[in-house]
């Protein structure tokens, strides 16, 4: 009857309605009172054990919790100071409530953050890959596939910005670097042009990228580049200086051959254009083609051509230059320069040891200087002329005189008689009669 009191007085599942049942069992069966001390300190003590153990699991998840909160706030801060900004609008100015509802708070703010630093990182990824590429350009070496290495400590917008205006430099002196590159290729392809060389071959021996049909954002811009770009250009300028010198001297040589073998125009036609009008030192103002090796061979043979027939026209000349020399000397009454000097040039012009512009110079001398005593000669001249005609009209008034038959009505007599009489006061006028 008591076991049913107690039974719908307490809860079948509580520690007291089972201690209370454990009693009724006990006062049943009879057992003693220390068994039931024992029994009872031992339940007692496992009790106690389990509500340790569940203290200790409480407080393990409250030392998380702070812990959890004290890494969130942190974290928060590391990510304030790494992104180089000095306050959050989203953070919670304090933080109050329970542990979990702390951490509630904090969370939505924490993971902005944290998305913001991805964002932030992956800016920093990009420009220094970029920055990377463009040194990577410069220096001529190709790019690694390796994965850029971002210093999380710091990516505030100022180191950003820094990252930035270097890229921006770099991107410059690139640029720059095209641009000289393009002004050499342009000064080879002109060179190339004007000398009849193959461009691409002078330039895929510089670099195999600089040729037109690689990709232009892969055309090295190095130093060693850059280097012997300029080198080539100074080669090539070189070998046009020579070009032009040694065609301006055939142009020259075969201007005097012409003019010496008064060469017809049909002869001159062909070179005309390359001798009279050869290219500058400018490389825009020589024509494609100007100097290349056939035109210079073409004329250097036409020299050479005309260079063979001078022997036989430099006699033809001397003879005429000296036919001009002598008549110059007898009509002035000047002494010949003796006959073995003439026979000694001859010899020079046949065995080729005096050029012809020597022989024109020294013949026009002779000729220059014959002509200047002619001048200085004139007024002796003159007068000897008129005493030589007043010497023929006195013979002839001799002669005339001892004509039976000067006053003879004849045909023409009239004549006769007038040429007497001038002939008379030509001959008293003559000073020589005075002596």
């Amino acid at each position: 009857m008591a076991s049913t009191t107690i039974s719908s007085a307490l809860p079948e599942c509580s520690c007291s309605y089972l201690l209370e049942e454990l009693k009724l069992i006990w006062n049943e069966v009879g057992q003693d009172q220390e068994e039931r001390e024992r029994i009872l300190q031992e339940l007692e003590q496992e009790c106690l054990e389990v509500y340790k153990r569940k203290v200790d699991r409480a407080n393990i998840s409250r030392v998380r919790l702070h812990q959890a909160l004290a890494d969130s706030e942190a974290e928060f801060t590391n990510l304030l100071i790494s992104l180089g900004e000095r306050s959050f609008p989203g953070r919670p100015e304090k933080l109050t409530g329970t542990l979990k509802e702390q951490l509630n708070l904090i969370a939505p703010a924490l993971r902005e953050m944290q998305l913001k630093k991805e964002e932030r990182v992956s800016q920093f990824k990009q420009v220094q890959a970029e920055i990377r590429k463009i040194k990577s350009d410069i220096a001529g070496c190709s790019e690694e596939c390796q994965n850029v290495t971002v210093n999380e400590s710091d990516l505030s917008l100022k180191k950003l910005e820094e990252y930035h205006s270097e890229l921006q430099r770099l991107e410059r002196e690139k640029s720059e670097r095209l641009v000289r590159v393009q002004k050499y290729l342009r000064e080879v392809r002109e060179l190339a042009a004007t000398m009849g060389m193959e461009y691409s071959k002078i330039i895929t021996d510089v670099h195999h990228s600089l040729d037109d049909s690689s990709d232009k954002s892969s055309m090295n811009i190095s130093d060693a580049i850059l280097e012997r770009l300029d080198y080539t250009v100074n080669l090539l300028k070189e070998e046009k200086k020579k070009r032009m010198e040694k065609l301006g001297r055939l142009g020259k040589a075969l201007i005097n051959l012409w003019n010496l073998m008064d060469a017809p125009l049909e002869d001159r036609q062909p070179y005309i254009k390359i001798v009279i009008t050869p290219p500058s030192a400018s490389a825009g103002d020589a024509f494609p083609g100007s100097l290349t090796v056939d035109i210079i061979g073409k004329v250097e043979s036409e020299v050479a051509r005309l260079d063979q027939l001078k022997a036989s026209k430099m006699k033809e000349l001397f003879i005429n230059k000296q036919i001009e020399f002598e008549g110059i000397c007898k009509k002035s009454h000047m002494e010949l320069p003796p006959q073995s000097k003439m026979e000694n040039i001859m010899n020079l012009i046949m065995q080729g040891e005096m050029e012809h512009g020597d022989l024109l110079t020294r013949m026009e001398e002779y000729i220059s200087k014959a002509k200047e005593e002619a001048w200085s000669r004139k007024d002796i001249m003159e007068k000897v002329e008129k005493w030589m005609a007043s010497c023929r009209e006195e013979c002839w008034l001799e002669e005339f005189s001892r004509d039976e038959n000067r006053y003879s009505v004849s045909r023409g007599a009239h004549k006769n008689l007038k040429r007497a009489e001038r002939a008379r006061i030509t001959v008293n006028r003559i000073p020589g009669k005075q002596f």
